[in-house]
């Protein structure tokens, strides 16, 4: 028997589990990270929204106030909101994991062609 052999079965099993653990973290951020994605386009698209519910008379308000209120609620930040005619555009911003992200949206009456 060879006695330099003792023990490495050992080291190559922590090397084989730590690659598991920082693989495994790695795929739970992706995952952290495209789910808040999806919430911040929830955000925008709730926004516009609520935005479009107020310019179509349907709630009493401002349209940009309510637009930042609801983004707000979804934990981003309004950065524009803009209408024209019966529709509205807005901007949400968030921090998604230390980079900045941003989603637009836009909603009211449907365009008529003539």
């Amino acid at each position: 028997m060879v006695s330099g052999d003792r023990g490495a079965g050992s080291v190559l099993v922590v090397g084989l589990i730590g690659v598991v653990v920082v693989a495994g973290l790695a795929l739970v951020t992706a995952g952290v990270g495209l789910a808040r994605g999806q919430q911040l386009s929830g955000a925008a698209d709730a926004a516009a929204l609520a935005a479009a519910d107020v310019l179509l008379g349907w709630v009493a308000g401002e349209p940009c106030a309510v637009a930042t209120t609801v983004a707000a609620a979804h934990d981003a930040r309004l950065v524009q909101c803009s209408s024209e005619g019966l529709a509205v555009t807005v901007r949400v911003r968030a921090s998604i994991l230390g980079i900045v992200v941003e989603r637009s949206a836009r909603a009211g009456a449907a365009d008529r062609a003539e």
